[in-house]
């Protein structure tokens, strides 16, 4: 079955461009195009898609409500935020509301598609600056919190092949492990760092090494 993707952004063009480079991604169907969020909000939950592909500014409810509220009925549906600029605080809400990446509609089509593949290989795109800034919000002032939680040596292994961005097969690949075993990890880590994500952990985790 390929992955079904949506498409929420309010500009025409840009709706028909990014519906033809989804369609032109190995596995993946666009299955859906809506021009605000409320129409995504109220159909989309019914299409099942694996990713919602998300303009961050639309009209009345923005992009990152959108995301919020699908987050609460699809909770695993991969979100990839779209914007014009480099808009760092409405990036950083965007992760909040349940994003996994976000990438610039300036970037080339195969940057575009590059990022679709990432998303659904369980890829993180997003630049350093943005990480950065994200990575910050997990960092208590002064000394590290003794009270982090203990991660075993391979759950440290994952989480560090997770910052880089890196899918769970490329993960398996890397340790020399099954992608079953991945996940299994992953889902000791969830339950330690109390996050529900792959973005959040890898993210939180960063913020813990940047405090050692």
């Amino acid at each position: 079955m390929p992955s079904k993707v949506v498409i929420v952004e309010d500009n025409d063009i840009v709706r028909g461009c990014l519906e033809e480079l989804v369609n032109s991604v190995p596995g993946c169907e666009c299955v859906g195009t809506f021009s605000t969020a409320e129409d995504a909000i109220r159909i989309a939950p019914r299409l099942a898609p694996d990713l919602a592909m998300m303009d961050i500014h639309l009209p009345n409810l923005s992009g990152i409500e959108c995301a919020s509220r699908l987050k609460t009925v699809l909770p695993q549906l991969q979100i990839l935020m779209l914007t014009v600029y480099e808009d760092e605080d409405k990036i950083f809400q965007a992760f909040k509301a349940g994003a996994s990446g976000y990438i610039l509609k300036r970037s080339s089509p195969h940057e575009i598609t590059r990022a679709i593949q990432d998303m659904l290989g369980g890829g993180v795109p997003m630049t350093s600056a943005i990480a950065r800034k994200v990575v910050d919000s997990f960092r208590p002032t002064g000394v590290r919190n003794p009270n982090d939680p203990e991660l075993s040596r391979r759950e440290t292994e994952v989480l560090q092949s997770l910052s880089k961005g890196l899918s769970n097969k490329e993960i398996a690949d890397d340790l020399s492990i099954t992608v079953e075993t991945v996940r299994w990890h992953l889902k000791q880590i969830y339950e330690k760092l109390h996050v529900h994500g792959r973005t959040e952990a890898a993210l939180k985790f960063m913020g813990m090494q940047g405090n050692r």
